[in-house]
C-alpha cells in the first residue's frame, strides 16, 4: 500500500470543523481503491490516504486537496 499524509493546521478550531465536515460526503463515498482516515484535534485537521498502487493515491490526493481548497475559498468568500 502507498501513503501519504497532509496535516493542515487552520487559524481556529471552529474552521477545522467546517473542513473537516465538508468533506464527510466525500469520504462516505469512498473512491475506489483508497482508504481514507481523518482526524481534527482543536485547530488542526489531518487527512491520511492509502492507495494500493501510486496512480491511485495521486488521483485521491488531487481530489482532497481540490476539496479542502474549494471548501476554504467558499468558507473565506462568506
Amino acid at each position: 500500500m502507498k501513503k501519504a499524509c497532509f496535516i493542515f493546521n487552520f487559524d481556529s478550531n471552529e474552521e477545522a470543523k467546517v473542513i473537516a465536515s465538508s468533506l464527510d460526503p466525500e469520504i462516505k463515498n469512498k473512491i475506489p481503491k483508497t482508504k481514507v482516515k481523518v482526524s481534527l484535534e482543536k485547530e488542526t485537521f489531518s487527512l491520511e490516504i492509502e492507495a494500493k498502487d501510486i496512480s491511485s493515491l495521486r488521483a485521491a490526493c488531487n481530489s482532497y486537496l481540490r476539496w479542502i481548497n474549494t471548501a476554504l475559498n467558499v468558507k473565506r468568500n462568506i
